[in-house]
């Protein structure tokens, strides 16, 4: 790229739009004329230790690299309807940080975003730290890779959701999403995964009351569960867990199969419950 910017101060409305081809480096976005938009609509663009705070600093930006850089609390919705960039050693601190995007590599990241990565396509995050309330809101094709992540609400109505070697530390967790696969992964929260459909976790550590009901075609393959009561009510179900569960209630069908078992709950149905619930070498 013949075009660098180097060591420069920008706090106009849209200072670098529609910016080509370009170098930004060691730049800093801030100041009294509280500019929105500084590089709306850029194309192909390198940004490099370069800090940001101002509202909706990367929107409508096409083929984009982001290192070494820091948004601040102040940047308001910073990077929606972009496609095809890559950010990596970068901390990204402002509400609704990623938003209706496509095509986004994130890696070695520290994420503080109430409302990260909603409705967006094909977003990968690697070797980061994230507290998102809301996290990947109705987004398809997500993959997640030694994360660590707190939240609350977390992939809801998400589909094509893979995570591996991460840890979450959330609450109603996948409500609604399809086809996900959590696999080497700790996940701890209340009411995880009711609603879902396609919800399989493999070598997995789940924790909290009342998880994975009313899931279809949900398995669990050699997990563990932790303070589970009252798991699989009205589920869809194959499992194989190791150790020991709480409580089981109404499963509707397929087979669940643990090493010990504290309550099996057969009461009220509201529907027909078929469910094999089988306590292992008994």
């Amino acid at each position: 790229m013949d075009n660098q910017i180097i060591s420069q101060v920008f706090d106009e409305e849209r200072a670098l739009y529609n910016l080509k081809d370009a170098s930004v480096i060691n730049c800093t976005f801030a100041g009294p004329a509280d500019g929105e938009s500084v590089l709306k609509e850029a194309r192909n663009i390198y940004v490099e230790n370069s800090s940001f705070s101002l509202r909706y600093p990367l929107w409508h930006v096409k083929g984009f690299t982001l290192v070494n850089s820091r948004m601040d609390d102040k940047t308001r919705a910073a990077i929606w309807y972009a496609a095809d960039g890559r950010i990596r050693g970068s901390r990204l601190h402002g509400i609704k940080a990623v938003r209706e995007c496509s095509n986004i590599h994130l890696s070695n990241c520290n994420i503080i975003s109430p409302e990260f990565g909603w409705k967006s396509d094909n977003i990968t995050l690697v070797d980061s730290e994230i507290t998102a309330e809301y996290l990947f809101l109705d987004s398809r094709n997500i993959s997640l890779d030694h994360v660590r992540m707190s939240g609350k609400y977390s992939f809801q109505y998400v589909e094509n959701l893979r995570i591996t070697h991460s840890r979450l530390d959330t609450k109603d967790a996948f409500w609604h999403a399809k086809n996900v696969t959590v696999e080497d992964s700790e996940v701890k929260g209340e009411y995880l995964g009711w609603f879902s459909e396609g919800l399989t976790l493999v070598n997995c550590k789940i924790s909290g009351t009342q998880p994975l009901c009313y899931c279809k075609n949900l398995r669990l393959i050699n997990c563990t569960m932790e303070g589970a009561d009252l798991s699989f009510e009205y589920s869809d179900v194959e499992a194989d867990i190791r150790g020991h569960v709480i409580s089981v209630k109404n499963p509707r069908s397929g087979r669940i199969v643990a090493d010990s078992i504290g309550e099996i709950v057969s009461e009220d149905p509201v529907m027909e419950c078929n469910g094999e619930v089988v306590i292992r070498n008994k």
